[in-house]
């Protein structure tokens, strides 16, 4: 059977979508919840009355105790024009909600997060005939990492092991596919090994159920106007280090606001030769870990991105709502997607910066 044959139903529209528009992500979900202003005992619900842990700030959790505001959220971004939502599973693997002491509901949580977006997308498709929406399977960074110790007096330390992190991100897979996600979105990277362990993780449940692939999306997080990301990379030894994997589309979102990331998108855009994405916080954080940047100032960063090729989906992170969705998807509709370029072959290679043997 052809790599063709094996790929899922929203590969083919994926790619329709991207290269005749500049897609829509959604926006930050933290942002959104905040604004419920929750309790403890909304995180708990009945369920998790008892629990002898607090629960609060576990906005995962909130796709099983009150997925009448995850789907709400999740309803405001598809009417701001978002072509595709995250599912709320940013932390819901083992590692991460080992915090939380509720290991034992990871399946439980990233199947109910992403019926929670189907049932939106469903909703936002049925209010638009024609229209196709598409939930994306939020895989994020962990709580732990796999290149730097937790120790500053141990620098040889690790808190996790390789095969922990790919057992926990193999677990948080199979339970968003079960769930219909239409692609993975391995997202706010800093540590590349961690990233790799999850595109390992990846591929082997592909390989687990008989090759069957949903498309995979990757996006980094610079976090300093070094342009490196936090275990030392820049952008292009990023992105040698995980092009094996030959992801949907790779990006660059969180940490900086848009105009700081200018530079590592422009550079990512000439050297992928996949689809690029950016979805940026609204600024930076404030004294009071707020974010200042308006609808309007993130659309006119981003349209000037689109306007300058440089990018096929566009979206928000942090500080970010479907009033800045609906900004940057007016700002960029008006410009034609980015093409991938041909890259010629050579051995590229990656350290903390990038090695090409031509």
């Amino acid at each position: 059977m052809t790599a063709q044959a094996h790929e899922s139903p929203a590969f083919a529209a994926l790619r329709t979508l991207f290269a005749q528009r500049i897609a829509i992500l959604d926006g930050a979900m933290g942002t959104m919840i905040q604004r419920h202003h929750l309790t403890e005992a909304d995180f708990r619900g009945e369920r998790f009355r008892a629990h002898p842990h607090d629960l609060k700030g576990n906005n995962d959790l909130l796709s099983l105790t009150r997925p009448d505001i995850i789907g709400e959220i999740h309803r405001q971004y598809f009417a701001a024009g978002a072509d595709m939502v995250e599912t709320n599973t940013f932390n819901s693997t083992s590692i991460s909600q080992s915090d939380y002491h509720l290991e034992s509901i990871v399946p439980e949580l990233n199947r109910a997060a992403a019926a929670v977006a189907r049932r939106a997308a469903q909703q936002a498709e049925a209010a638009t005939p024609g229209r196709r929406c598409f939930v994306a399977g939020a895989v994020g960074p962990l709580s732990r990492t796999l290149s730097m110790s937790p120790d500053v007096n141990r620098p040889d330390y690790r808190a996790v092991t390789w095969d922990q992190v790919v057992a926990a991100y193999a677990e948080q897979v199979r339970a968003l596919l079960d769930g219909g996600v239409d692609t993975l979105l391995v997202e706010t990277i800093f540590d590349t090994l961690n990233a790799k362990a999850a595109l390992f993780a990846i591929q082997s449940v592909f390989d687990e159920r008989g090759g069957a692939r949903v498309p995979v999306m990757v996006s980094v997080t610079i976090t300093d106007v070094a342009g490196r990301t936090l275990s030392g990379q820049t952008i292009a030894a990023f992105y040698h280090s995980i092009a094996h994997a030959q992801p949907f589309s790779v990006g660059i979102n969180c940490a900086l606001g848009g105009k700081a990331m200018r530079p590592y998108v422009e550079e990512l855009a000439a050297i992928a030769d996949c689809f690029v994405s950016c979805y940026p916080n609204a600024g930076l954080p404030n004294a009071f870990g707020g974010y200042d940047e308006t609808p309007a100032d993130m659309a006119a960063v981003l349209g000037e991105f689109a306007e300058s090729g440089f990018v096929n989906l566009v979206g928000g992170c942090c500080g970010s709502t479907p009033d800045h969705i609906a900004a940057i998807a007016a700002a960029v509709g008006k410009f034609p997607p980015r093409v991938p370029p041909v890259r010629p072959a050579a051995l590229r290679l990656s350290g903390l910066e990038p090695l090409i043997v031509s």
